[in-house]
């Protein structure tokens, strides 16, 4: 593994080489973590969610997801990971839009298929970060730069992908406006039935088509929903766990830490020690 570290002892940014095999056994990272699938084929177990891939493609994880890859034919990847305090994505929105694209979105794929132009783009990106990593002394504005141009370029085929469902799929509306109740109602509405009479369908028929369109149970989303909005308001606010239970209508900090560690497996403290307080929390005081 090559990697740099900052002067605190913090992983800023490494890269696993094929032949580690760290993700044969789940496991949770402090890193965002993506991963370069060079070949095969197998299964990717990510928190809440269960997703089939080919390679070549790119698969990509938050900070403290649990992960894992099942293989179903013999697969060969690299591991890129990045700490939020050498990259914040929210910092570079505008520059590479992967947050809320490639990171954070409950309703997207985590993975990115690849043609082959663009696995050779990205086998060449990857190369050049392993020669920047493996010098004597690596260059954080380098490697920046190099990550940096990963993501956008990532950001790109997603969206090329994206586009291409959207002519080649049909769009289920009534789920669409399902994903927009959620994002309006998840603080409050967290049954499945709350959104069934809103949409004035059975419980059954939201399962059987959000399963269908998502690849997830409304329950499933709900819960990611509120999990997500916690990660976010323990990395990118200064706010104590107190005021991040108020926020998320939870009755007392103490309930908001048995549920947050239920899902993440980590208390909230925890996580928000391991991943840091994003440069951005300041923004938002």
């Amino acid at each position: 593994m090559g990697h740099l570290i900052s002067d605190f002892g913090t992983r800023l940014i490494s890269l696993h080489k094929a032949e580690e095999n760290i993700l044969d056994t789940p496991i949770q990272f402090s890193e965002y973590s993506v991963i370069i699938v060079n070949q095969g084929e197998g299964i990717f177990y990510s928190d809440f969610g269960t997703y089939p891939f080919k390679g070549p493609t790119l698969l990509f994880s938050t900070p403290m997801q649990l992960i894992y890859i099942k293989n179903i034919l013999e697969v060969e990847y690299n591991v890129l990971q990045f700490h939020g305090d050498f990259y914040c994505i929210e910092y570079h929105r505008e520059e590479v839009a992967c947050n809320g694209l490639l990171f954070n979105n409950i309703y997207l794929v985590p993975s990115v298929p690849l043609n082959t132009a663009d696995y050779d783009s990205f086998k060449h990106l990857i190369n050049q970060i392993t020669e920047e990593i493996d010098t004597t002394a690596p260059s954080d504005i380098v490697l920046k730069s190099l990550l940096q141009l990963f993501l956008a370029k990532s950001s790109q085929v997603k969206n090329r992908e994206l586009e291409d469902d959207s002519r080649n799929s049909l769009r289920d509306d009534e789920m669409e406006r399902f994903k927009q109740l959620l994002e309006t109602n998840f603080l409050t509405l967290r049954k499945p039935s709350d959104y069934a009479d809103l949409l004035t369908m059975s419980p059954n028929n939201l399962t059987k088509r959000c399963t269908r369109y998502f690849k997830k149970t409304p329950s499933q989303l709900i819960t990611e929903r509120l999990i997500l909005e916690a990660k976010k308001q323990l990395h990118l606010t200064r706010k104590s766990i107190k005021e991040i239970a108020y926020n998320l209508n939870f009755q007392d900090e103490f309930y908001f830490s048995r549920v947050f560690k239920k899902h993440t497996n980590e208390s909230p403290q925890t996580f928000r020690d391991k991943t840091g307080i994003s440069i951005v929390a300041d923004f938002y005081r």
